[in-house]
């Protein structure tokens, strides 16, 4: 038995209905999928760009150099002699820190040290050593802290190898500063109202 071709184009429609429904419905499952994998990549996709954006926290010198030197020693040759009695140094530590705008600092270490025999000038040494800092990672309350403590730790020994070699050059024996507590000159400063806020350079 032949079927008419209007049964024919009927049973085509129906079998298209049935395949758009199935259709439809995988389409449907498929997103729902889609979009849970979206939801849960994005985290892992975005942590990468959260780890870089936290920087450890660090301290780097890019430079360091004189910017003041002076050395007098106004009674040699006679002052180069062994005296009865031997030369009292007065040694003086001052601080400084500057902002930059291009967000770097500029730390001072100016050390001056007097040395007297009785009442005569035995030599004077005034050194202004200077660094140039980059801190990242630390947050703006402990700035003040890391310039005025960490960073003349890394300034103090090559100032204090200058300051014995000048001396050695003088006609004295080289004087050698013992090391400096530079975390008790900040805390008794910031005591007693005398550590200098951070400037702008």
């Amino acid at each position: 038995m032949v079927e008419s071709p209007s049964v024919q184009v009927v049973v085509l429609v129906i079998l298209a209905a049935a395949a758009a429904v199935v259709l439809f419905q995988l389409y449907a499952v498929l997103g729902r999928r889609v979009g849970r994998q979206a939801e849960d990549l994005a985290p892992a996709q975005t942590a990468p760009v959260a780890r870089e954006a936290a920087q450890p926290p660090g301290v780097r010198i890019l430079a360091q150099f004189i910017r003041d030197l002076s050395f007098e020693s106004p009674h040699a040759p006679e002052s180069l002699r062994p005296g009865p009695s031997q030369p009292q140094v007065d040694l003086g530590v001052e601080l400084n820190a500057r902002a930059r705008p291009d967000q770097l600092y500029d730390v001072e270490l100016k050390m001056t040290a007097r040395a007297q025999r009785d009442t005569e000038t035995v030599f004077h040494i005034e050194l202004l050593y200077a660094g140039l800092f980059q801190i990242v990672g630390v947050p703006e309350a402990d700035i003040e802290p890391v310039l005025m403590i960490e960073c003349p730790r890394y300034l103090f020994p090559f100032a204090r190898r200058i300051i014995a070699d000048l001396t050695a050059e003088g006609g004295f024996p080289p004087f050698m500063l013992e090391p400096l507590d530079f975390g008790g000159i900040y805390a008794s400063r910031k005591a007693s109202g005398e550590a200098q806020p951070i400037g702008q350079a």
